[in-house]
């Protein structure tokens, strides 16, 4: 949003030399950021109030490479304003373009995760649910943002922002890395190396990037030489973090090579608010958005982030659930304020992780029972329960007393003491396995 000056603003940087001092009505105050695009400066106009301007490093004379530069920018400013930096104008008859957009205050995603550490628990969860509102919005406008990283993701007061929006494609960003490309190679999707057509999808892929790349401090095909991400883009699995099942297993598929698997950006939005996808959800589009930005700037306790676990095996003839309301999962009123997502407090695990399992539908919960764990898994937890041990000890004590009193000789004794362990062992461990029901007692 615009601000009233006066405030110091983090990350704000004394102009250079050869820096501008003006852009139209606004006065340029300092540098927040340059990048392959341009310069981004702090703007303040005669009242005071703060914009960003970003001075495009490109020759705009051409009246072709103009008007398409400025169908981009309309598109951009038609974005509604969910989780975004608007679009506000730009000026393409100087001698140096520039683009006008709200300022945000608040570190980018990549200076907090360098300074503070990967972001974990609820402020992830909030982070993904804003970015992924603001992808929607802004595709929904038909525009591509083609850059999307945590450099272009600010963390503001009221939740999460994606800024320089449509400003890559307006700037005609179709070239592969072979010629001159505009983005960051580790967030870069696969057919941007192919010479393929930019579009959504590419979007949806760098915003997988951009959220395992929050989760665990570094980019899921690495960071080093360009050549070298650029092979395990086009050819190697993603290297992640641990994540809830529900959100690792979607941030696999958005990171798919191909874009026909990857989701949309609305869809994505959805199943991180636990709408099923697979039919006809009960929210409007424009709903699910109002929900995506009210979740994204809700107050919530940080908690640990869960880590990977195996995933319930659903019975086979059990129906399936209904979509939950994203409502019920909005943190509560009286939650204390996290204004920013942050690193993990040593607080105690959630009661419940904040995604659904991987093999269930979005909108279900990891459920609390223990008989939809997998065979295997209460096979192992059935044959060291005490409990049940316990039982098993006694019954055969019980029998080995019985083989003494039938036949007064120790080593019999011994042997049917041991056989009815075995047997009332075994039995209650593959009946406990089976039915599911776990030995828990007071």
């Amino acid at each position: 949003m615009t601000g009233l000056a006066g405030a110091p603003v983090p990350g704000l940087v004394p102009l250079w030399t050869h820096d501008p001092v003006a852009a139209g009505p606004y006065r340029l105050v300092g540098r927040l950021g340059a990048g392959g695009q341009g310069v981004v400066y702090l703007g303040e106009d005669d009242q005071g109030y703060q914009v960003a301007v970003k001075m495009i490093n490109m020759d705009l004379s051409d009246a072709r490479a103009r008007s398409q530069f400025m169908k981009e920018i309309a598109a951009a400013r038609r974005v509604v304003p969910f989780c975004t930096a608007q679009v506000l104008f730009a000026d393409v008859d100087g001698e140096r373009p520039y683009v006008v957009s709200e300022f945000i205050e608040g570190p980018t995603l990549y200076r907090h995760v360098r300074e503070h550490g990967p972001v974990a628990g609820n402020a992830l969860h909030r982070l993904a649910v804003g970015t992924a509102t603001a992808l929607a919005a802004i595709h929904r406008s038909d525009v591509v943002h083609c850059d999307l990283k945590p450099d272009n993701v600010v963390l503001g007061r009221d939740g999460p922002r994606v800024i320089d929006f449509g400003i890559a494609r307006a700037l005609g960003v179709t070239e592969t890395v072979t010629s001159r490309v505009m983005g960051t190679t580790a967030y870069m999707a696969p057919e941007r190396f192919r010479n393929d057509s930019v579009g959504p999808p590419c979007d949806v892929f760098a915003w997988a990037a951009t959220i395992a790349f929050a989760a665990g401090g570094r980019p899921p095909f690495g960071n080093d030489s360009l050549f070298a991400v650029m092979h395990r883009v086009l050819n190697d699995p993603p290297d992640l973090p641990p994540l809830p099942p529900g959100l690792d297993e979607l941030i696999r598929q958005c990171l798919a090579k191909e874009p026909a698997d990857r989701p949309e950006a609305e869809h994505v939005l959805m199943r991180l608010l636990g709408q099923d996808v697979r039919v006809t959800g009960p929210l409007r589009r424009e709903t699910v958005l109002q929900v995506g930005n009210e979740t994204a700037g809700a107050a919530t306790p940080n908690q640990p982030l869960p880590l990977p676990r195996f995933a319930p095996e659903a019975p086979a003839t059990a129906p399936e659930a209904p979509a939950t309301p994203p409502e019920v999962r909005m943190a509560p009123a009286t939650a204390p304020e996290a204004p920013m997502p942050t690193s993990a407090a040593p607080a105690a695990p959630p009661a419940s992780p904040p995604y659904g399992p991987a093999a269930s539908a979005p909108g279900t919960v990891v459920p609390s029972d223990p008989a939809g764990d997998g065979w295997g898994r209460r096979l192992r937890r059935e044959s060291i329960d005490a409990w049940g041990i316990s039982i098993a000890i006694f019954l055969g004590s019980v029998g080995a007393a019985a083989g003494y009193v039938a036949s007064t000789a120790v080593d019999v004794a011994a042997a049917t003491g041991a056989a009815t362990f075995v047997v009332v062992y075994v039995v209650r461990l593959l009946m406990a396995s089976v039915l599911g029901n776990r030995s828990d007692h007071p």
